[in-house]
């Protein structure tokens, strides 16, 4: 029931919510619709709902049996800013890109 929610790292302007149960951490993204409302993947065959806001969205899922793996219970607060390792690592990833090839050059 440990949660928390973070920018998506793979979908850019897609957030993801973040669930810790039994030593696992379940991740669901959240979508923010051209009118603002935020809707979220939930396990297959659950209704499709929209939030006006992340609040009610999380206050719908501190309620069991609403699609997650299991219900919100203990968010976990962001200590800071994003951590220096991840900016450097963000400033790098955009030397790499795509390819064809098998093999890419690891710089030292």
């Amino acid at each position: 029931g440990n949660f928390l929610i973070r920018d998506s790292e793979s979908m850019p302007g897609v957030l993801c919510l973040c669930v810790s149960f039994k030593n696992f951490v379940y991740t669901y993204r959240i979508f923010k619709d051209g009118r603002g409302f935020y809707n979220i993947q939930t396990v297959e065959g659950a209704p499709q709902m929209l939030f006006s806001n992340l609040k009610e969205l999380i206050s719908t899922f501190e309620k069991p049996n609403q699609g997650l793996v299991v219900q919100l219970r203990h968010p976990i607060k962001q200590a800071g800013s994003r951590p220096r390792w991840r900016r450097s690592q963000i400033q790098l990833d955009s030397i790499y890109e795509n390819s064809n090839s098998d093999y890419v050059e690891v710089l030292p």
